[in-house]
């Protein structure tokens, strides 16, 4: 996982600042993985470990999986990575014009097919909820969440997103990073103005 720090610094995909989460919650650090994911090298490189992982558990038989769906936009390009080095099919699901998520495009779920979403980055589990829901609604199993940064496990005890991964985990990285409740949170108490560098709309 320290290769995918340097990965991160090195493409300048890790702000330091105050920043409005696409949760609604505020950060000292913001990780913006778009930067990191133009480079191709790069992006094969932070995901090879996560690939091997889900390999050996599915040649061990602890998961299977017949494509990689990632919620747009952060989790395109994760999935068509994860996607190529595990030799499957790789989708996404995006936002309509009423801003539900859904799978468009053409794109086509099968009955009790097995998906392995992917994501940029996890804080509150928000967008991965929500593709999870399209594609059960569809008929789809959910195995398992990747993602290239984990900074879930940095939220306060009993707090939104502590609990709320239901599949199995693989992170390229676990990173820390302060975590607050607009309410709480440390910068804006000293006045320090918060931006919002992600794509969401809130």
């Amino acid at each position: 996982m320290s290769d995918v720090i340097s990965l991160l610094k090195e493409s300048e995909a890790m702000l330091e600042g105050h920043f409005l989460l696409s949760s609604g919650r505020h950060s000292d650090r913001y990780f913006q993985c778009a930067k990191l994911l133009q480079y191709p090298d790069k992006a094969a490189a932070a995901l090879a470990a996560v690939a091997e992982r889900i390999r050996e558990d599915i040649k061990a038989g602890k998961l299977a999986i017949d494509a990689v769906v990632g919620p747009a936009m952060g989790g395109i390009i994760v999935a068509y990575e994860l996607g190529k080095q595990l030799g499957l099919p790789a989708f996404f699901t995006e936002r309509n014009d009423t801003g539900t998520m859904a799978l468009r495009r053409g794109f086509e779920i099968e009955p009790g097919q097995r998906i392995l979403i992917a994501e940029d980055v996890v804080t509150t589990g928000k967008s991965s909820g929500e593709c999870a829901a399209v594609l059960e609604a569809l008929g789809a199993k959910v195995a398992a969440l990747a993602c290239v940064v984990d900074r879930r496990a940095q939220l306060p005890e009993g707090k939104p997103g502590t609990a709320d991964i239901r599949w199995p985990l693989y992170p390229a990285a676990r990173v820390q990073a302060a975590n607050w409740d607009a309410a709480d949170c440390e910068l804006c108490k000293k006045g320090i103005p918060a931006v919002k560098p992600g794509s969401r709309k809130m």
